[in-house]
């Protein structure tokens, strides 16, 4: 399963009112793992910054003066993301703006939806966290991820925090390395020591899950299968599981 983790940066809010991407930014999961390849593209606008907008990410207009054009890189773009699923936080945001770069250069090259799909993590975080703050700061807090270098937006640093928040939004763990487990290998070498249990040791007890907690469970594995699959949710479909 391969995904990319994108965000974009603007000169400022609406692509009707001209405004135009002056950064591209993304990073490669491929099975949840980080392959650490990204692309990373400043772009030259060919029109001034929102003032309101710098404020927010700090790439101005002379910066960009000698950047290329979104036509100079869209090809190594589109090369880059085809058939991937793309993650977006706020994804309208940045694929009405991605399309309406494609649609500057004509028919030729489609839409963003004809090359990959996409995964909305803002509609995902309303649906696991209704009523709360689901910005990419909140969710940051939420899952325990390190954006303590975001003092301004930066699309391939926005990404790289994003690609960590949606891992922690739909599980987290990506290996079944037991703690410790690496430590008592090395000092025996490579073999498991075996514990042995008293066998006249008091049962354990048996604390079942709430309704409440039980549809809360239920809720998380929904959540987990709307962003790809659920193997949990498989198994009790399957007859006999």
């Amino acid at each position: 399963m391969r995904q990319i983790v994108l965000d974009t940066e603007t000169t400022g809010l609406e692509p009707s009112q001209g405004h135009r991407i002056i950064e591209i930014g993304c990073v490669e999961l491929v099975n949840r793992r980080h392959t650490r390849r990204s692309f990373h593209q400043y772009l030259q606008p060919d029109r001034e910054i929102d003032e309101g907008a710098i404020e927010v990410h700090g790439i101005t207009n002379e910066f960009l003066a000698d950047k290329p054009r979104f036509a100079d890189v869209v090809e190594d773009f589109l090369a880059f993301i085809k058939g991937a699923e793309l993650i977006i936080h706020n994804a309208p945001f940045d694929v009405g703006f991605i399309n309406h770069e494609l649609s500057r250069l004509g028919a030729e090259h489609g839409r963003l939806e004809d090359h990959c799909t996409v995964l909305d993590t803002l509609e995902l975080a309303r649906r696991l966290h209704p009523g709360q703050k689901n910005n990419l700061d909140a969710l940051c807090r939420r899952y325990e991820v390190d954006n303590s270098n975001r003092e301004l937006h930066g699309a391939l640093l926005d990404a790289e925090i994003l690609a960590d928040v949606y891992l922690g939004m739909t599980g987290g763990q990506t290996s079944l390395t037991l703690e410790g487990q690496e430590a008592a290998q090395a000092g025996q070498g490579g073999a498991q020591a075996i514990r042995r249990l008293d066998p006249d040791r008091p049962p354990l007890p048996v604390v079942r899950a709430t309704p409440d907690e039980a549809e809360a469970h239920r809720r998380y594995l929904e959540s987990i299968a709307a962003a790809g699959s659920c193997a949990w949710l498989e198994l009790e479909a399957t007859p006999g599981g």
